[in-house]
Parts: structure tokens; sequence; C-alpha cells
């Protein structure tokens, strides 16, 4: 398995993904917001490919300074592997590598938002470390 930054090219990959963690018709504007990412020096598009170079993940992670305490944080907005490649490692690896970017940007934790019926997701996150937060808040515009 391979990690590498994600490309414009990515995209067709990416709607899959994106399709697979129930965000449909993302392929009208993907290349744009792709190409928007990648330009931001505090986001973090990583794919992961297996041995004949398929995409089979990926994983979004934005860098956020914060003013009131000494170290940043890393979110992490989208986070997907194939269905066909669950609980083989991948995730555990990529979730790793967002680690190792937030350590290395001087973050002094990772958060992330996952939605209540992704039992599964959150299994994954709580054998990687992750505690619940008492409430997130949000006013859709």
């Amino acid at each position: 398995m391979n990690l590498r930054k994600m490309k414009e090219e990515d995209q067709e990959a990416i709607a899959d993904l994106l399709d697979q963690l129930g965000y449909p018709d993302t392929t009208e504007f993907l290349s744009g917001k792709i190409k928007k990412l990648l330009e931001d020096p505090d986001e973090y598009l990583i794919v992961a490919e297996d041995s004949e170079a398929k995409v089979i993940a990926f994983i979004s992670v934005h860098i956020i300074p914060q003013i009131a305490v000494e170290g940043d944080f890393a979110r992490i907005s989208y986070f997907s592997v194939d269905k066909d490649h669950r609980s083989l490692g991948t995730g555990r690896l990529m979730e790793e590598y967002c680690e190792k970017i937030a350590r290395e940007r001087a973050c002094n934790r990772i958060e992330l938002h996952c939605h209540a019926n992704r039992e599964k997701a959150h299994q994954f996150y709580d054998r990687q470390g992750y505690t619940e937060s008492p409430k997130y808040l949000m006013k859709i515009l």
C-alpha cells in the first residue's frame, strides 16, 4: 500500500469514496474543490493506493490555528476507505499518518465529526484512542 498526496485526476475515485460515505453527486464540483484545497497550505489531502495503484481510501485533514491555547488542532474533514478494503489496516495507517502531520504542525489534538449512525466508524475511532466530545453544534446556511 502506498500513501501519497491527492491529485486532481483522482476525482473519480474520490467521488466514489464520498458516495460510500453518503455524499452522492459530487462529480460536478469535485475537481474545483480538490484544486482549491490542494492550494491551501493548511490542508492535507492524502490517498491510499493498493498494489495496482488504484485509490482505495482518502483523508482530508485541515490544520486550524487556536488563539486561546498554545497548540493548534487538526480536523479530519472527510475520511473514507473503500468498502472492499475495510478492516485490512488501511484506515489505521492513514489515521496514523494524520497523527504524524498533526504532531509535525504542533497540534495538541485531532478532532472530527462522525455521524451517530456510523457505528463501525465509531468503533474504529475508539480503537485509535479517540474520545467523545460533549456536543457538536452547527447552523445550516
